[in-house]
């Protein structure tokens, strides 16, 4: 190997390159080496710092580099030679290619045509789009993501812990194939389904990563071409976008101040996709007698209903109305819920609940996807269930998102009159509607200079021209203290917008 022995300052240099701060000074250590040696950075012939050498370059105490020393050669990573020092083990290296070797590429003279071969383009599909810079802003009205501030970072950390136990990893650790964690699967049975008024037994759930993909799965197993998909309209559109990639024939139903309208729109539907609880993305609440009379409709036409039961936990005031699933006397509510919404996106956990056979069927369909979710990260979240984190952080959502909503709504009245929006109830979302005139795209993207982030409406309506004039306002990610001077800003951005429109 070419490789010189790195000396002095190259030390401290690695180190502040490769060490992660979210790491312990350990840990950054062995990071360093890891990545220097599988970067074929350190030579075969020449030992590495001694411990007191390399704690002197990069200023750590010699115990710390001592351990990670240990640690790496307990490894493999390092061979300790007597009265010599470390070395790096060369077994480590067989087989890896040098990225400064690596050939070049030539470019494919008969590349296939890959336009031709996609069965559809995702790409071409309409999706909400958020930056994933969003943090760095100082107003970001955002929905679907968290506030760190509120996150149960103690109880998380407690539950990952103790999943860590060795008892706990030779369960959760081997191949589960179509199974689920048990206890997940108990904890859902028995503290999440009932507070929403639905019983099952273990064999009628299935967890999935995140409620996208529970419609996935369905979408997989129950659509074809020749399958006819009613859904909101306006609506979520990554359902639309699952359910259309599947060929379905798609049928767009009106949405007024109460949900999904009932009526001769449903006829000829074989499944209806519904978010009765807050109806994406107007957040408005279907009442018990619409419910009754679209499970009605359902039992005397035979169609399906995918309820989407985002966010039924945030309703602030008033008994929650109850779900279709615990209506439903004759299976005809697949019952669609995420467990990761509430506490942090990034965790994706979710499930559905259906009749044994149906569920049967998922786990299977799952297994061809992806087998199925991180066990680890389903232990976890079942102890977090079992010893009340994830209701202690309900309570604490509810009171900090009431208290933002209730701010929000008094800013935009305040400051910004023209816009109209729909009463919050629940949930995390303000679904607003501008003036005739205005260009919401414009709008967001004037406001973003002023870091401000909200999100247009257009996505979520299908026609060949959406109306432009809605956007929607999340409040689960801004700081409380942050709503009424972000809202103060937008509306000058608004005014703004309306003199020029003028003029």
């Amino acid at each position: 190997m070419s490789s010189s022995k790195p000396v002095g300052t190259m030390w401290s240099q690695f180190f502040q390159l490769s060490g992660s701060p979210n790491l312990s000074l350990q840990g950054q250590i062995r990071q360093m080496l890891v990545t220097a040696i599988l970067d074929g950075q350190l030579p075969l012939d020449a030992p590495i710092p001694s411990s007191r050498e390399l704690a002197s370059q990069i200023g750590v105490a010699r115990n710390t580099v001592v351990i990670a020393y240990q640690q790496l050669a307990d490894e493999g990573y390092l061979i300790s030679r007597e009265r010599k020092g470390h070395f790096v083990n060369p077994e480590m290296l067989e087989g890896r290619a040098s990225t400064a070797e690596a050939p070049p590429v030539a470019a494919p003279s008969r590349a296939p045509d890959w336009t031709s071969r996609y069965r559809f383009r995702p790409s071409a599909q309409r999706n909400i789009c958020k930056r994933p810079d969003w943090q760095r802003y100082p107003y970001p009205f955002l929905y679907g993501q968290f506030d760190s501030t509120l996150f149960p970072t103690a109880d998380w950390r407690e539950c990952c812990m103790k999943t860590l136990g060795v008892l706990e990893i030779s369960e959760w650790a081997q191949d589960m194939i179509v199974r689920d964690d048990e206890s997940l699967v108990r904890q859902i049975r028995t503290r999440v389904l009932p507070r929403r008024g639905v019983w099952a037994s273990d064999d009628e759930i299935v967890i999935t990563v995140g409620a996208q993909q529970a419609l996935y799965l369905l979408a997989d197993l129950l659509v074809s071409n020749a399958t006819t998909v009613g859904i909101e309209n306006p609506g979520y559109p990554d359902a639309r976008n699952i359910f259309s990639s599947r060929g379905a024939h798609m049928v767009y139903l009106p949405v007024d101040e109460q949900g999904l309208q009932i009526g001769p729109d449903l006829t000829g539907c074989d499944y209806v996709y519904v978010t009765p609880s807050h109806q994406c993305p107007t957040t408005v609440t279907m009442p018990i007698e619409r419910r009754e009379a679209l499970l009605r409709q359902a039992e005397d036409e035979d169609f399906v209903i995918i309820e989407d039961d985002y966010e039924s936990e945030n309703r602030f005031e008033g008994e929650p109305v109850p779900t279709l699933k615990s209506l439903d006397r004759n299976d005809r509510v697949i019952y669609v819920g995420s467990l990761s919404k509430s506490i942090a996106p990034g965790i994706r956990l979710g499930y559905v609940v259906g009749p044994v056979e149906l569920i049967r069927e998922l786990r299977r369909v799952r297994r061809l996807n992806l087998r199925h979710p991180s066990t680890y990260m389903q232990r976890a979240f079942a102890l977090f269930l079992s010893l009340g984190h994830h209701d202690s952080l309900l309570r604490r959502l509810s009171s900090a998102h009431l208290e933002r909503a209730r701010i929000l709504c008094a800013a935009l009245d305040r400051h910004a009159p023209e816009l109209r929006y729909i009463p919050v109830t629940g949930g995390s979302s303000c679904w607003i509607e501008g003036p005739a005139w205005l260009d919401a795209g414009q709008l967001a993207e004037e406001a973003e200079r002023q870091g401000i982030l909200i999100e247009t409406g257009s996505v979520f309506f299908v026609a060949d021209t959406p109306p432009r004039n809605h956007f929607r306002l999340g409040f689960s990610s801004i700081a409380t203290e942050r709503i009424e001077p972000g809202i103060k800003c937008l509306a000058e951005v608004l005014a703004g917008l309306r003199n020029s429109d003028l003029s």
